[in-house]
């Protein structure tokens, strides 16, 4: 009984979501949007938080032009028959979303069986409630629901698994997350050039 409980809670959440939801292109024009005119996602308009969303914007600018697909991982992906819904939580001001939604982005297109959504976290804190990472609210998360059953396959986030062992080893070593650790970790994600965000996405898929 719990289970059925569960699945229909998740199920009246990820619907409450996606009528709040953007396709990836309206989600680059509002952050567009958000950047050109001094403004952040979420209620609270902090300078750090609009300056973010500012450098995400020109962030993802890049990835959308710089990211490509392999001839082989197109095909791989072409190989997808279960259609599914990525519905993805996320902020503007996310460090670590500027680089993986783009990377969703483009494995999406390459699918005719995929749907991408984003959602933003703090409109949906119910739903985010229950994709915790270690307790906290970390983003982006990516949740991938059957679209027949509307069943919880898997979730992804709110890093590739390289990043993640980059902040749980600094954390051991630090015990919190630095300025120019955040600026060492974007540098890893420009040199690592989304490759792993690519393998883990292929891995939830099941095709690598």
């Amino acid at each position: 009984m719990k289970n059925k409980e569960d699945h229909k809670l998740k199920e009246g959440l990820i619907e409450s979501a996606l009528t709040r939801s953007y396709s990836y292109r309206e989600y680059r024009d509002l952050v567009n949007d958000l950047a050109l005119n001094g403004g952040t996602t979420g209620e609270e308009q902090k300078e750090s938080l609009v300056n973010y969303t500012a450098l995400n914007n020109r962030r993802m600018k890049r990835w959308d032009k710089t990211f490509k697909l392999s001839e082989s991982d197109k095909l791989l992906i072409e190989k997808w028959n279960r259609p599914v819904l990525w519905l993805v939580l996320t902020e503007s001001w996310c460090g670590d979303a500027a680089p993986s939604i783009p990377v969703m982005n483009k494995i999406a297109e390459a699918s005719a069986n995929i749907t991408l959504k984003a959602a933003l976290r703090d409109e949906n804190q119910e739903l985010m409630n229950l994709f915790r990472t270690n307790a906290t609210l970390s983003i982006p998360k990516l949740i991938m629901v059957d679209e027949k059953s509307k069943e919880v396959l898997k979730s992804w986030g709110p890093r590739p698994t390289k990043a993640t062992q980059m902040v749980e080893d600094y954390k051991k070593e630090k015990g919190e997350l630095t300025p120019k650790f955040k600026e060492d970790l974007q540098n890893w994600y420009n040199k690592d050039k989304g490759q792993n965000i690519l393998e883990d996405l292929l891995q939830l898929l099941a095709l690598e």
